[in-house]
Order: C-alpha cells, then sequence, then structure tokens
C-alpha cells in the first residue's frame, strides 16, 4: 500500500495557509471572535459555538493523476475563554495589574460526506475531531521584572491519500514555555529570555518514528526610540530530536539537528496610516549525517543563508482617531505586502527553505461586517533526503505554492453572526517521491506531489 505524502504537504501548508483551527479566525483571532463577555468577579468569559457546512474539492490533497476526492463538510466547534478583566472594564482603576490570565479550548467536530456516493463508506471513515488548548500567564506585566508562561495543545486531524488508512497523519502537538523580561526606564525598552518544548506525536504506528521533539532557548528585545517606532532584535537556538527514528518509516530516515536563527530590525510608522517591518538577519542548519546504512554516511545538505521579513501595513480610516498617531497602528482595518524567507524542519529531508511573498487585508465595518483575505506564493526548496538504508531517496528539488483565504461576516446582533470562507491552496511541481526504499521506481509507490484544492464554507456563530 502506498502511504502519501500529504503529511510533508499539509505540516508545510499549514505554515502558509488558514488550515486546522486558524481556518475559523474567531478561535485564533479575538479582535474577530469575541463580544463582550459575561463577567464573573475578576474574570471575564467568553463562550461561543459555530456552526458550518461546506465542501471540499480534494480532501486527500491527491494529484491530477490520483484521482482527486471531494467530499461535503458539516462541521461544529464549541469553544470557551476565560481570561483577566480587558482594559475596558479596568477603566477607571489607578491599581497597576500584577496577574494577566488567559485559557481557552475548543473542539471542531468534523463529519464528512462523499460527493459521489460510490466513496460513502470510506469517507464516512474519516469523520474525525480536532481540538485544542492553551493557558498564558503573566506576572507583573507592567513591572521592572516580568515573568510569563504558557502552554497549548493541538490535535490536527489529517489524512493520506489512502482511504483505507483512516487519518494517517494524525498528531497531538505539546508546547509549554516560559520566560523573564526585563523593563528600565518605564517599559521604552524590554529584553526577554525565554524557553519553549515541543513534542511532536503521531497517533499511528507506523508513523511513530516521526515523533519529535524539540528544546528552544530565545532572546528578543526591543527599543521604543519614538512613539510608534521601535528597533528590534530576536534570536534562537533549537534542538530537534527524533527518539525513535531508524528504518520502519515510510517517508525516509529522520535525523537529529539544530537551528541557529538570529534577526535585527525596525518596526513603526512612517505617517499616521503607514507602518513598516523590516527583519534581517542569519539562519542556520546543523543536521547530524545520515544513519550509517549499506552505501556509506552521506553528509547532509544545510540551509546556511540570510533570513527575514519585510512588510509594509496601511491602515485604513475607521473613524474616531484612526489618523492619530497614537492609535494608527491598533486599527482592525487595514491592507499589507510583504515577503520572507526562512527555513524550517521537514518531514522530507531535514529542513525545507521557504521564499515567500504576501497580501493580506482586513476590513471592519461598523462593527456589523468583517473581511479578511490573505494570499500568497512560495518558492519552497527541499534537500537530497535519504532512505534508512543510507540510499538516496529523493535528489534536491523545489516546488511552487499558491494560497489564498477568504473570510467574511455579519454580525446581526452583539452575539450572532453569518459567515463564508473560502480557501485555495495549490502545488505546482512534477515531483514524485518513493514511499519504499525496495523499488523505489515502481510507479505504485512514489508519491505524486502536485496538487490543486479548494474549500467552501457557510456557517453561523454565536459568541459573547
Amino acid at each position: 500500500m502506498k502511504f502519501c505524502l500529504t503529511l510533508v504537504a499539509t505540516v508545510l501548508l499549514g505554515a502558509i495557509s488558514l488550515e486546522a483551527h486558524a481556518q475559523q479566525p474567531w478561535l485564533s483571532d479575538r479582535k474577530y471572535g469575541e463580544g463582550a463577555g459575561i463577567r464573573v468577579g475578576n474574570l471575564e468569559v467568553h463562550p461561543g459555538l459555530s456552526a458550518e457546512a461546506g465542501y471540499d474539492s480534494n480532501y486527500f490533497l491527491r494529484a491530477p493523476s490520483e484521482d482527486p476526492l471531494a467530499v461535503y463538510r458539516f462541521r461544529i466547534t464549541p469553544s470557551l475563554s476565560v481570561a483577566t478583566l480587558g482594559t475596558q472594564r479596568r477603566e477607571g482603576s489607578t491599581t497597576p495589574t500584577q496577574l494577566t490570565f488567559r485559557a481557552s479550548t475548543y473542539a471542531a467536530f468534523n463529519q464528512l460526506v462523499a460527493a459521489d456516493s460510490k466513496h460513502s463508506d470510506e469517507v464516512h471513515d474519516q469523520s474525525n475531531v480536532d481540538a485544542g488548548a492553551d493557558l498564558a500567564l503573566t506576572l507583573f506585566p507592567t513591572g521592572r521584572f516580568g515573568v510569563d508562561a504558557y502552554g497549548n495543545f493541538v490535535r490536527t486531524v489529517q489524512p493520506s491519500n489512502a482511504t483505507d488508512v483512516e487519518n494517517a497523519f494524525n498528531r497531538d502537538s505539546f508546547r509549554a514555555g516560559a520566560g523573564v523580561t526585563w523593563r528600565p526606564g518605564g517599559g521604552l525598552f524590554d529584553w526577554r529570555l525565554g524557553y519553549e518544548f515541543i513534542y511532536n506525536y503521531f497517533e499511528k504506528d507506523n508513523f511513530s518514528e516521526l515523533n519529535n521533539y524539540q528544546n528552544t532557548v530565545s532572546m528578543r528585545g526591543r527599543w521604543r526610540f519614538l512613539p510608534r517606532t521601535a528597533l528590534l532584535y530576536d534570536g534562537s537556538y533549537t534542538w530537534i530530536t527524533y527518539p525513535n527514528s531508524g528504518s520502519n518509516t515510510p517517508v525516509g530516515v529522520q535525523n537529529d539537528g539544530q537551528i541557529l536563527r538570529s534577526r535585527i530590525g525596525i518596526n513603526g510608522l512612517i505617517t499616521t496610516r503607514l507602518s513598516a517591518l523590516f527583519m534581517i538577519g542569519w539562519e542556520g542548519t546543523f543536521y547530524d549525517a545520515n544513519r550509517p546504512g549499506p552505501n556509506g554516511t552521506p553528509a547532509p545538505q544545510q540551509f546556511d543563508s540570510v533570513s527575514g521579513q519585510a512588510e509594509l501595513k496601511y491602515y485604513i480610516s475607521g473613524g474616531q482617531e484612526s489618523l492619530n498617531a497614537g492609535s494608527a497602528p491598533v486599527g482592525l482595518s487595514f491592507v499589507a505586502l510583504g515577503a520572507t524567507r526562512d527555513a524550517a524542519n521537514s518531514y522530507l529531508g531535514n529542513f525545507y527553505q521557504r521564499d515567500r511573498v504576501y497580501a493580506s487585508a482586513t476590513y471592519l465595518l461598523g462593527g456589523r461586517f468583517v473581511a479578511t483575505l490573505n494570499g500568497g506564493f512560495s518558492n519552497i526548496e527541499f534537500p537530497t533526503s535519504y532512505f534508512a538504508d543510507g540510499s538516496t531517496r529523493q535528489n534536491s528539488f523545489s516546488e511552487q505554492r499558491v494560497d489564498a483565504s477568504l473570510f467574511t461576516e455579519y454580525r446581526l446582533s452583539s452575539i450572532f453572526g453569518l459567515n463564508a470562507t473560502v480557501n485555495y491552496d495549490q502545488n505546482i511541481t512534477d515531483v514524485s517521491v518513493p514511499t519504499d526504499s525496495v523499488n523505489p521506481n515502481n510507479p505504485a509507490t512514489r508519491d505524486a506531489l502536485r496538487f490543486r484544492r479548494w474549500q467552501l464554507f457557510v456557517g453561523a456563530r454565536l459568541f459573547w
């Protein structure tokens, strides 16, 4: 049986498009997702419930030659967040906040129905539940020294392109971290030193060798030398470990390694409506050599190059004080253009390099209508990958990715809205990757990475 590298496509896809829980913006961005909340003592409670119906043109991310399978999707997502009182409810208080706290959770129940009835049984078995939870707290958020801690959990359901294997790439990600921040001089300067731990767990035994954990130490700093302009620095060093990597994984050997990142830049207003972000630095990987096999121990390719981000953002007038230099950067309506260059850990080869240009726009009208549009084009480069016996699995190659997402919502009241979501994703490449070291050139055991996918949803949402 052929296991598709949809995992490679969608783990990468999650970084450059709206998928999983981020497909519902109200779960990832509070300014769109929450109402006034329910006050309970010194806490705000924000419950929510959404229901959606939609169409997915290529749920299994198959290439055109692999018979793409369309499905109808029905999704119900309850959510709940609890937080310390926001600034509006604290207005007039003269007591500095010593502790801020926020916790949230959600579950997305997905029922799938095949668009073609002959696939009903195999598609029905793919119905699933995505879930997530977040916790964050900060001690002394405005003091000379502050302490923060956070943790989250995300369960992501991901099928292979073989429908007889239910949700083959289901994985659970656990993340926890803490940091200490120093703020001398009334907060014009701050510097944070932090630590983060991530564990990625694949639920199917077939892919247990992809399980990995990452330890990261990081630093970031900011010096605000103008009211709305700051010099920035961020840097990190990450250790990546695959404790089970050996000879059984169908997607090739995975090597332990490290990633070093360091960038410096500036972020601030150019005019009362136009802001710019510019970050530049260096990024390098230090992956171990491939585990010894009969063909020797190949020296791994590494990323060793400039990384960075550039973005221009224009704030659209929304009334009130949108032209005031002190309020423009917090406007809810804007358009942005940008470009990024970076590298990240990969399940195909050691890492991938990504060069991406993107555009985004958000518009909020009268507190009733909100629309967000995001899109980008990426060039992705993968290094040579190997099977566990040391033989070459796939020579280095590049592919091009297109992603776009549109979300709109009209709020009939302060707690009820109707919404629609459109997503488009495409992988442009002629590469097919072998999944069997015994017969690597057998077409039946090769995975074509090309795909195209549309997702359309309409729904309703209750939020407080």
